[in-house]
């Protein structure tokens, strides 16, 4: 019953989800002189009334474009843009907002390469190119590209902030309050914690082999709809075991959410997720009670699918 529950739950998302996916960015620097190439599905580029002015929701800080081009190819909208620089650069200040323009949700990963670094402000040992990745959204229009090998330190630090900063503005933060709500003995929260993190991290090398590519909004809505379904089965089935199986599963949708991203993304969110589950699991194993419960889990009941109908209308 619990298995089929699951199924029926979950299948009902696909049904209205339309596939969309981020769009990359190449940015080529060789001296004062930059190239840079877009690259967005035709299906998501459909939601620009003038496609061609996509190309001035990016912007780089000093440089000047002397020419854009755009076409499409093979199912994807692709620009091209030289720009040029007063002088030779070693970081950039880059702002993006085709989410203002796609749909709210948009992500654009941009990799951007110096050519001849030996040739810049700074010249260094290495004369072969410095390259840097940077992610933008909603939640972050602007970055610095740093053309120079980045410390172990800068990489870990930014990607671990982006990723928990991503968790906290997704619905992965009603999940962790209804673990919560869910664990009845530390032994079982530990457990309940290890199986959803577990199918964070399976999800990785899954997520490139699914033939649909899927909006983050699409992601959001099926990660709202697994809170739902686990605050329904708290109320319905409160002495349902083996609940370890079901967080395991509904851990990979989570997965979904950073799948796209490098590896430190979901280790920041990993980390928040972690320290906020054993804060409000010890407050909850000390001092609430069974109707506590069960009034927390009906409200992350409404929440959930307040938000997963949320991103059912505006996808």
């Amino acid at each position: 019953m619990r298995a089929f529950s699951i199924a029926a739950l979950l299948a009902a998302v696909p049904g209205w989800a339309h596939v969309v996916s981020m769009s990359t960015g190449e940015l080529r620097v060789d001296g004062p002189t930059a190239v840079y190439e877009l690259r967005m599905p035709m299906y998501e580029a459909a939601h620009v009334a003038n496609p061609e002015t996509l190309i001035d929701h990016i912007r780089f800080a000093g440089a000047q474009r002397t020419s854009a081009k755009c076409h499409e190819e093979d199912g994807t909208y692709v620009c091209v843009a030289n720009y040029e620089f007063p002088g030779l650069i070693e970081r950039l200040e880059v702002e993006c907002t085709y989410y203002q323009v796609t749909v709210p949700n948009h992500v654009h990963l941009l990799n951007a390469t110096l050519l001849n670094p030996h040739q810049g402000p700074n010249p260094g040992p290495n004369p072969g190119p410095n390259t840097d990745e940077v992610v933008f959204d909603q939640s972050f229009p602007r970055s610095e590209i740093r053309f120079r090998p980045p410390s172990r330190f800068e990489v870990v630090s930014r990607e671990m902030g982006t990723g928990i900063w991503r968790a906290i503005v997704s619905p992965a933060v009603l999940f962790l309050l209804i673990l919560v709500v869910a664990t009845r003995t530390p032994r079982e929260g530990l457990l309940l914690m290890t199986m959803y993190l577990a199918g964070e991290w399976i999800m990785r090398p899954i997520a490139p082999k699914i033939p649909w590519t899927l909006s983050p909004r699409f992601v959001e809505a099926a990660m709202a709809l697994t809170v739902a379904y686990l605050a329904l089965e708290i109320l319905t089935l409160p002495q349902a075991g083996s609940r370890w199986a079901v967080v395991l599963v509904l851990g990979l949708f989570h997965g979904l959410y950073f799948a796209a991203f490098p590896a430190t993304y979901l280790a920041g969110a990993i980390t928040m997720q972690v320290l906020l589950v054993v804060l409000l699991a010890w407050i909850a194993l000390k001092w609430t009670s069974p109707m506590t419960r069960r009034m927390s889990a009906g409200i992350l009941l409404a929440a959930g699918l307040g938000w997963f109908v949320t991103r059912l209308i505006h996808v």
